[in-house]
C-alpha cells in the first residue's frame, strides 16, 4: 500500500480530527453519566450478530481446543442491542455503551466495515423523551454550525419532528400508509411500486429518492412513525397499528441516529425473528445467515421493562463535531487495512 495511513505525514493531517474525537468520548462519557446512566461492555464474539435482514456480518470458528465445549460457528456483533436489553432484563438500566461493531462490506466516505455505535436505553422513557434526549446530547457536543458536503445545519434551532407518513404526502404526494395491509405487511401495488419491486424497495426508493434528501438540512430532523413493515424491534403504535414507534435521526444531511419505543412482546418478536431468519436465507442464502437469538427471546420471555433505545453512529457525529469530510478522517488508521 503507498503512503500508508500510519505514515508521519498522513497521521498528522487527521490528528486534529482525532484529537476531535478523542474529546468528544470524554465529553459523552461525562454527559450519560451525570444523567444516571450506567456505562457497560457486552461481548463483541456472538451466536446471533443481530437480526436485521440486510446487514452482513463477520463469522468466526470457535475452536476449544484449550478447553470444553463444540467447535461453533460465531459472529462479530453488527451491534450490541440484543445483549444490551438483556442487561434491561437483569434490572442494571438506564445503560450505554460506545460499542465497537462489525458489518461486512460497508464502505465509503460515511461508512466502515468496523465502527463504533454509541448505544443507550433507557427503561420507562417514551420515543418523545428519547428524541428530548438526543436532541440535548448532539447539542452539547457538536458546535452550533455543522457542515458535510455543502449542507449547514444550525443545531441551535429546535429539531424537526416530522411522521413518515407526513414527509411522504410533502415530498412524494402519496398516502404511504394507504398501502399497508391489516396484518401489518406491505402493499406494494398501493405504493406504486414498479413491476420487479417489493413493497420494501419501492419504500426505500422512494425514501432515498424524494425524503432522506429534505432531512437535516437546514435544522436537525426527526423521522418518526414508520410503517410497519419497517418495524424491526419497535412496538407498534396503539392508535395506529400500522405505525411503528420508531425514528431517525439527520444532522448534516447525514443519517446519525436510529431509535425504538421497545417491543416486550416475547411471542410476536419471535414471530418476526423468523420471518427475518426466513428472508435473510432468500435473499443471501444460508452461508450468509443465522439462527434466530434464542437467548434474548428467553430473556424477552423473563420480561424486559417497556422503554426506548437508540444506536447513534459515533464516527459519523465525530465528523459532524470536527468538521472532518471523511469517516477514515476520525479513524486513528484511516481505512487500514480494507484497502
Amino acid at each position: 500500500m503507498p503512503n500508508p495511513p500510519w505514515t508521519p505525514a498522513r497521521l498528522a493531517a487527521r490528528l486534529p480530527f482525532l484529537d476531535a474525537r478523542s474529546r468528544l468520548t470524554a465529553e459523552t462519557r461525562g454527559w450519560f453519566t451525570a444523567r444516571g446512566y450506567r456505562e457497560v461492555e457486552t461481548p463483541c464474539l456472538v451466536p446471533a450478530p443481530g437480526m436485521e435482514v440486510h446487514l452482513r456480518g463477520f463469522s468466526a470458528e470457535f475452536d476449544p481446543h484449550l478447553g470444553q465445549g463444540e467447535r461453533r460457528r460465531l459472529w462479530l456483533r453488527t451491534s450490541p442491542e440484543l445483549a444490551l436489553k438483556r442487561l434491561l432484563v437483569g434490572g442494571a438500566g438506564p445503560v450505554f455503551e460506545l460499542a465497537r461493531v462489525w458489518r461486512n462490506g460497508e464502505i465509503g466516505s460515511r461508512h466502515a466495515p468496523e465502527f463504533t455505535m454509541l448505544e443507550w436505553y433507557r427503561p420507562g422513557l417514551g420515543l418523545d423523551g428519547l428524541m428530548d434526549e438526543a436532541e440535548a446530547l448532539v447539542r452539547q457536543l457538536c458546535p452550533r454550525l455543522v457542515a458535510h458536503e455543502e449542507v449547514t445545519t444550525d443545531l441551535a434551532l429546535a429539531f424537526e419532528r416530522i411522521t413518515v407518513a407526513e414527509a411522504f404526502r410533502k415530498w412524494v404526494g402519496i398516502d404511504v400508509l394507504a398501502s399497508i395491509r391489516e396484518d401489518g405487511t406491505g402493499d406494494g401495488a398501493a405504493l406504486g411500486a414498479r413491476d420487479d419491486e417489493s413493497w420494501e424497495e419501492a419504500f426505500f426508493r422512494l425514501l432515498l429518492e424524494h425524503v432522506e434528501p429534505k432531512l437535516g438540512r437546514e435544522r436537525a430532523s426527526f423521522l418518526t412513525h414508520w410503517p410497519a413493515p419497517q418495524a424491526a424491534l419497535a412496538r407498534r403504535d396503539p392508535s395506529d397499528p400500522r405505525v411503528a414507534l420508531r425514528f431517525e435521526l439527520f444532522a448534516g444531511g447525514i443519517e446519525l441516529a436510529n431509535a425504538f419505543d421497545e417491543l416486550t412482546d416475547p411471542e410476536e418478536q419471535a414471530a418476526r425473528f423468523a420471518h427475518d431468519v426466513a428472508e435473510r436465507e432468500r435473499l443471501y442464502g444460508a452461508d450468509n445467515s443465522w439462527p434466530v437469538d434464542a437467548d434474548f427471546l428467553a430473556a424477552l420471555a423473563q420480561g424486559m421493562p417497556s422503554g426506548s433505545g437508540i444506536a447513534l453512529g459515533f464516527d459519523r457525529l465525530a465528523m459532524l463535531a470536527s468538521g472532518a469530510r471523511r469517516i477514515e478522517d476520525v479513524l486513528w488508521l484511516g481505512e487500514f487495512p480494507y484497502t
